[in-house]
């Protein structure tokens, strides 16, 4: 399980469906349950990798779960079933799109734009392990014979690793030509200034595109064809002098996906295509409010154990009394301190400190367990 917490999870997971859905579909609805509540739900499934009938299980166990959602029963699995299969892939984007700008959105705007790349990835249709995979293709040295598979597209902000804009279909598949449509997508989020993608994309329209209708920088090898072909315009260019610096930040959308496989899940269930895609996209929803509950901090903002350390050593040397001094502080002034503790050892300027320094690192550990918990 991922290290935040289901109830802050769910909350922002309905804070984020609440501003971008309706309270009900239709005003024939039976009103037992709202939209929110329903994609909030479908959100926690995809978040602990839980099928319908478990995401049933868990909700009628915990009560906290169905508290924060405001669900005053338990949906049926059949309910979050029926609720996924008219679940509108455009409510799902448009879902996407504002959790991605409020965690966009706080981040001083750059003058040149975001930096975002474009990659697509497999997911397994199935709960097959990884272990028979690889038993199996040890014994038979051949591969499983998968014909197709889900391929998930997706454009990521490379500075704070979020989601910007996500499609899903049958593979194997080139989406050369869908690059204009998702990136164009990702800039209704943030102003994009440069634009990275693979060879996968290497076209001369995606590059007019991208610097002519949305002002960024493009780069993108040009490996298509053969070294003898002539080419022109900016493949041209990119051939000739490639900018590889640049590039190499393309590296951070593989860390993106290698995040969503490991501490969500690496897969989209389902026995149709149709069930699979939006298992898919609903995947990438799951990982925008997991970004958006545990956002990434600072380097520069973070202060190491070390320097902590110091810094609680030296208030303790300043507060507590010197007993070479009889009880003077450095400002002149002075205290009388107990020769002997309650245990019957004597009080020295080192137990006070290491005593502060575990009395502050057990409230530390009670307000993350209150984060992550509640006040329950």
């Amino acid at each position: 399980m991922p290290e935040v917490g289901l109830l802050p999870f769910a909350r922002v997971a309905l804070q984020v469906s609440t501003a971008v859905l309706p309270t009900y579909r239709t005003r024939f609805s039976k009103h037992q349950f709202t939209q929110p509540q329903l994609r909030a739900a479908l959100c926690l499934m995809r978040y602990e990798d839980w099928t319908f009938r478990e995401a049933e299980v868990r909700l009628r166990e915990h009560s906290e779960l169905r508290r924060v959602p405001g669900l005053k029963s338990v949906p049926d699995y059949t309910t979050l079933y029926r609720f996924l299969k008219r679940l509108d892939p455009k409510k799902i984007d448009d879902a996407v799109r504002e959790a991605a700008w409020r965690l966009v959105g706080k981040r001083p705007r750059r003058r040149r734009g975001v930096r975002v790349a474009v990659d697509a990835t497999g997911l397994s249709p199935g709960a097959i392990s990884t272990f028979f995979v690889r038993r199996m293709h040890h014994h038979t040295q051949k591969p499983l014979p998968w014909r197709h598979w889900l391929k998930w597209l997706l454009v990521a902000d490379l500075d704070e690793q979020v989601i910007l804009a996500q499609s899903a279909r049958t593979g194997p598949w080139n989406d050369c030509a869908n690059l204009p449509a998702l990136v164009g997508s990702a800039s209704r989020v943030a102003q994009i200034g440069l634009v990275l993608a693979d060879a996968e994309f290497d076209s001369e329209r995606n590059h007019r595109y991208i610097r002519g209708q949305l002002g960024a920088q493009s780069v993108i090898p040009a490996r298509r064809g053969k070294r003898t072909w002539r080419i022109h315009g900016v493949r041209a260019e990119m051939r000739r002098e490639f900018p590889r610096r640049q590039y190499s930040r393309r590296a951070l959308i593989e860390t993106a996906i290698s995040v969503v496989k490991r501490k969500l899940s690496a897969r989209a269930p389902g026995r149709t295509l149709f069930t699979q895609m939006r298992q898919a996209l609903l995947l990438g929803l799951a990982f925008n409010i997991y970004k958006l509950r545990h956002p990434l901090v600072s380097p520069g903002c973070q202060q190491s154990q070390i320097a902590s350390s110091i810094s609680l050593a030296s208030e303790v040397r300043e507060r507590a009394p010197s007993l070479e001094n009889g009880g003077a502080h450095a400002d002149g002034t002075t205290e009388t301190a107990p020769a002997v503790g309650s245990g019957g050892e004597r009080t020295t300027p080192g137990r006070l400190f290491f005593a502060h320094l575990a009395s502050r690192t057990c409230a530390a550990g009670a307000n993350h367990l209150v984060e992550c918990f509640g006040d329950e």
